[in-house]
């Protein structure tokens, strides 16, 4: 049985997993791993908030209300989970008061010499404020840096995207250069600035940085 278990975490470190609670003015905030249950709140948000996402996110075949649907779900979790459980990526829910209130993901994991990884997330609209965002990538960067055995987060976000700017910077992340052309989004090759941390850069934790900082505190 040991073994079993050994063999499983050694497949995909980290995930699944429950982390937080953290305090922050918006309310509490927690990650916990995606479900198929989800796809009611999820297409819900979604669909009400398509002027909030779409302008950000890469651009994909179809109309916004199919690929954000009920029926789009099931098999976005199922790829979703089937990548988490190869290691390739960690897929959590960001929660607010025990609400569905988003998504962020730990994608395209590399392990041997590199041990990278991307962060990526969004929020629902009534949740772009008080720290619900930053409060999510501080638990997410502290977990896989602990327990997810990587070593380099990286994001991109689009020059004008100032909000989620501010939640990467206030997390930690330094800005690293420019990727000209770098995504197709809202129709467009768009340019991304590329940020990015390290283990060594994270000192006592992201979370417990935010809680010296007076932005959050341990529930």
């Amino acid at each position: 049985m040991q073994a079993a278990t050994y063999d499983l975490e050694a497949r995909h470190p980290g995930w699944p997993a429950r982390l937080g609670p953290l305090k922050v003015a918006a309310g509490t905030v927690a990650l916990r791993p995606i479900r198929l249950r989800d796809a009611g709140d999820w297409s819900r948000i979604r669909l009400r908030d398509q002027a909030h996402l779409e302008k950000w996110e890469p651009t994909a075949p179809g109309p916004w209300q199919d690929r954000n649907g009920f029926w789009s779900w099931p098999p976005q979790w199922l790829a979703l989970r089937g990548l988490a459980r190869r290691g390739q990526c960690l897929p959590f829910v960001i929660t607010v008061d025990d609400e569905f209130a988003g998504q962020i993901t730990i994608g395209n994991v590399i392990r041997a010499s590199l041990r990278s990884a991307w962060v990526g997330y969004w929020v629902s609209s009534t949740a772009v404020a008080g720290g619900v965002a930053t409060a999510a990538v501080a638990l997410v960067v502290d977990h896989v840096f602990a327990s997810g055995g990587l070593h380099r987060i990286e994001a991109t976000v689009r020059p004008e995207n100032d909000p989620s700017i501010r939640v990467l910077t206030k997390a930690g992340f330094r800005q690293e250069g420019l990727f000209q052309r770098y995504l197709d989004v809202a129709g467009g090759w768009r340019d991304h600035l590329c940020f990015a941390i390290t283990a060594e850069e994270t000192g006592p934790g992201l979370v417990a940085k935010l809680v010296t900082a007076g932005r959050a505190e341990h529930v």
